[in-house]
């Protein structure tokens, strides 16, 4: 009964959340080690060159689109497409889901600097909305 409640709750609070990431623990020596990462200038430069990018092809970031604007900045190629319909049926999301998974892998082709949404943007977008559910 517990469990069935949580779902209830749980499952229309996480359809709000875009992107759902866990992050198991390290031990100490991996903790310790020096980091081999990208430095947080050079994210913050490809963050704010995405944020550019979608200001000047839409006046706005992908956070803000809806509707029409969804529809037609955020079209998937073929494949990518594909991927998505598969995992809304498998995943039994919401339209909210689909079209925030939508959003998120725009915003993944942004960063990469990428004009058409592919299976791999997809791909990850789909992996960033399904890592707290228990499927």
């Amino acid at each position: 009964m517990v469990a069935r409640y949580q779902g209830r709750i749980s499952g229309p609070l996480l359809d709000r959340i875009d992107l759902q990431v866990e992050v198991g623990a390290l031990d100490q020596e991996e903790l310790l080690a020096p980091g081999s990462g990208e430095s947080s200038g050079t994210v913050l430069a490809r963050v704010r060159h995405a944020a550019q990018l979608q200001m000047a092809r839409q006046g706005k970031l992908n956070e803000a689109l809806a509707g029409a604007d969804l529809d037609q900045r955020c079209r998937p190629d073929d494949s990518a497409d594909q991927l998505l319909r598969a995992a809304m049926a498998k995943l039994s999301w919401s339209a909210r889901s689909y079209h925030r998974v939508l959003k998120v892998a725009r915003t993944i082709a942004d960063l990469a600097g990428v004009s058409i949404i592919g299976r791999a943007q997809v791909a990850e977008a789909i992996q960033y909305r399904r890592a707290l559910r228990q499927e």
